[in-house]
């Protein structure tokens, strides 16, 4: 199993909260219920049995990996089947869970596309879905999640370009993409990227320049474009960036 040592050095989260637990009694929220039953679906290998959990004798709120809010009773606000082993790819319900503020599939070995349907998870917070196998273009709609705040997509076979649309996260503090297989250049619209703390993008085939607008990011203090195909000079508004702590360009 690969540890991303490089990845825990620079997303520093809080632990999640103990779930909030919902009494089984409850009937709970049937759009929920079978999104998740939906999402078990097409999981294909579960060799720990850690959705064994996931069926009807039991509350979905008390389901493995699940947490519900306490606000909104039974409405599933966090999804965390992290280094599970699990195998399949994500159900295009994963759009139904309109409540879910976190996403957490790392670390598994999860194939196909990312369902463009997480574009319509408009309370997402969190989009974890590093170490896996997920192949085809970052969703561009994913920009409509616009509470976002960490987008961790590393050691996948993604291709496409980054999409320009990623600008449009004012919100997002970490935007992690390296070791996968995209292309094009950096879209210059990420400068706008105001709350940005890290652009992790080495290790891809990225061409082009290197965009003057990410000296916009004045709070970036994590900058790696290392291991792509750059060929340009560094621009000086990179040099304006008083926060940076890690700025790394190598092997371009």
């Amino acid at each position: 199993m690969r540890v991303l040592a490089v990845e825990v050095a620079i997303i520093i989260l809080c632990s999640l909260s103990n779930p909030i637990f919902v009494s089984s009694r409850l009937k709970g929220n049937d759009t929920d219920r079978l999104a998740l039953l939906a999402i078990k679906g097409i999981i294909q290998h579960d060799p720990n049995r850690v959705m064994s959990s996931w069926n009807n004798s039991i509350h979905f709120c008390l389901w493995h990996g699940i947490a519900c809010s306490s606000r909104h009773r039974q409405r599933v606000t966090v999804l965390n089947l992290n280094s599970q082993d699990l195998a399949g790819s994500i159900s295009p319900h994963i759009g139904n869970l309109s409540f879910l503020k976190e996403l957490r599939l790392f670390n598994n070995s999860f194939t196909h596309k990312i369902p463009p349907q997480i574009g319509q998870l408009r309370r997402l917070l969190v989009l974890s879905l590093s170490n896996n196998s997920f192949t085809g273009p970052i969703p561009a709609n994913i920009s409509n999640c616009f509470n976002l705040d960490l987008l961790s997509l590393s050691y996948n076979k993604l291709s496409g370009e980054i999409p320009s649309s990623l600008g449009l996260l004012s919100k997002l503090q970490f935007l992690i993409l390296f070791t996968n297989n995209l292309t094009g250049e950096i879209p210059p619209s990420l400068g706008n990227l105001s709350s940005l703390i890290s652009f992790a993008a080495y290790s891809n085939n990225l061409v082009g320049s290197i965009p003057s607008s990410l000296g916009q990011l004045n709070m970036l203090y994590f900058l790696a474009l290392g291991q792509n195909e750059f060929s340009c000079t560094i621009p000086p508004s990179i040099y304006n960036l008083s926060n940076i702590g890690v700025f790394s360009v190598g092997a371009n």
